[in-house]
């Protein structure tokens, strides 16, 4: 494997840091025959991995957030001699979560930007952290499952937590936050990327274009940079800091010519 020739179309120093860890880890695992796994990913460094891995042809991977819906995850690098049963009885391994049970008096106080402001806060690495699901009574968060004794001591140095109950959880106890979606209606001059995420995320077509230049937009999982893409029908929208959107239906088009879109919004 030479990984000077696998990472030399990367510009981007740590795009090719997150993938020379990647490549160790395969190499670890096709050596010792034993299964591996990063910290967890964010959106972007999910969409750049897995079209490095499909690239490289490379199969024996997963990547996993806790549930199905995360939008955190690890990659897990696992040798020939694993199938899903055996991924999945090492999950419990991987992963934790720590449960914060906010007193009666504070149900309903605090939003993930809380949560995760507190974590930042303490100084801990926003990697060892995956997605933090809040409720009104306090919030689960996953973790990397050596992570876990870290953040139940620390969290409650904090004063919005001093009175609050730490647990350490497995992850099948894990409290999944309830989907909820709503319909709204955008009106667009065409169907190119910088015209939906300007509706979508409230904002002129110009800081669009930002958004979308820093990567913080992904279509169906991918990160997509170019602003004169079209969109199709059934396409699920990513916009971070923004939310989550599907494309539910092309309803016709107003008199002076422009799109009216039907959207599921996550909410």
């Amino acid at each position: 494997m030479n990984k000077q020739d696998l990472l030399k179309d990367y510009k981007k120093q740590e795009d090719k840091i997150l993938l020379a860890q990647v490549l160790d880890k395969i190499e670890f695992v096709q050596g010792k025959g034993k299964l591996e796994y990063t910290d967890f990913l964010d959106m972007y460094q999910i969409s750049l991995v897995e079209s490095f891995l499909k690239k490289n042809k490379f199969e024996n991977y997963k990547l996993y957030g806790g549930y199905k819906e995360a939008e955190r995850k690890i990659l897990i690098i696992y040798p020939d001699k694993y199938d899903e049963t055996m991924l999945e009885k090492n999950y419990p391994k991987m992963l934790k979560v720590i449960r914060v049970k906010l007193p009666e008096e504070e149900h309903g106080k605090y939003s993930h930007r809380n949560y995760l402001g507190g974590i930042v806060k303490l100084g801990l690495k926003r990697e060892k952290v995956g997605d933090i699901l809040v409720s009104d009574d306090g919030a689960d968060i996953i973790v990397i499952a050596d992570f876990t004794e870290i953040l139940k001591k620390e969290l409650p140095s904090l004063t919005r937590f001093e009175n609050s109950k730490i647990e350490i959880m497995k992850l099948v106890d894990l409290r999944k936050k309830e989907i909820k979606i709503e319909n709204i209606k955008i009106i667009v001059p065409s169907l190119r990327l910088d015209n939906i995420v300007s509706d979508l995320a409230r904002t002129s077509r110009s800081k669009a274009s930002q958004i979308i230049a820093q990567e913080r937009v992904f279509i169906n999982g991918q990160n997509e940079t170019k602003v004169s893409k079209q969109i199709k029908l059934h396409d699920i929208i990513t916009i971070r800091g923004k939310g989550r959107f599907i494309i539910k239906e092309f309803e016709g088009t107003t008199r002076s010519g422009r799109q009216v879109i039907v959207v599921e919004k996550y909410v």
